[in-house]
């Protein structure tokens, strides 16, 4: 099943993603690999692809997981949470309708 693992940004953390960032992209890289990864990326804080110092509000990632419980088992070993650049992450299950 699909799950959508929204996870929002610490206040002041953009430096702490910023280092985080290659083994970030190396799990996803992973789960695109498998063929299990939808979609990912960042919410940006303002309204531009570059934000630059304003920063990041959060993340997105849709993938494709046996359970919730192993959905939410990856989100938790994400190197952002190790980093502290996440305050709040949230796994639900996610239904794919268009496109």
């Amino acid at each position: 099943m699909l799950y959508a693992i929204l996870s929002e940004d610490a206040p002041g953390s953009l430096q702490r993603r910023v280092g985080a960032r290659p083994a970030h992209l190396a799990r996803l890289e992973a789960l695109k690999a498998d063929g299990r990864l939808v979609l990912a990326g960042p919410h940006p804080l303002i309204d531009s692809n570059d934000p630059g110092p304003a920063g990041f509000s959060g993340s997105l990632v849709v993938a494709e997981f046996d359970s919730r419980e192993l959905a939410i088992a990856w989100a938790s070993e994400d190197p952002y949470v190790a980093a502290g650049v996440y305050a709040r992450v949230t796994v639900k299950p996610f239904k794919k309708v268009l496109p």
